[in-house]
């Protein structure tokens, strides 16, 4: 079955970088589009960037992060640098598959000094 597995946050300074992992399994990257996703406790979800067969990002990370599918390892990733304290999330993988939505169970992000 389709499965998504984020690692890969945790504690950053203002200014900072981390990169996200997301494992995929049940399926091939490569067919499919692929999303990162966030949330703040007690605000809407927000897309970050989604990969197809070309990349887009949501204006308030544009020049900072970068969304990469590796193919081989059948893995996502989000490349996040220059992190504010307005990144702090969840960050959640994402993928639509036979018409379902898929997400996985989010890897916290926090930036602060």
């Amino acid at each position: 079955q389709v499965q998504l597995v984020e690692s890969g946050g945790g504690l950053v300074k203002p200014g900072g970088s981390l990169r996200l992992s997301c494992a995929a399994s049940g399926f091939k990257t490569v067919e499919y589009n692929l999303r990162w996703d966030r949330q703040v406790p007690g605000k809407a979800r927000e897309g970050v960037a989604t990969t197809d067969s070309d990349s887009s990002y949501a204006d308030f990370v544009k020049g900072r992060f970068i969304i990469f599918r590796d193919e081989r390892k059948n893995m996502m990733y989000l490349y996040m640098n220059n992190l504010t304290p307005d990144d702090t999330a969840v960050y959640y993988c994402g993928t639509t598959y036979n018409h379902e939505d898929f997400w996985g169970q989010g890897t916290r992000v926090t930036v602060s000094s």
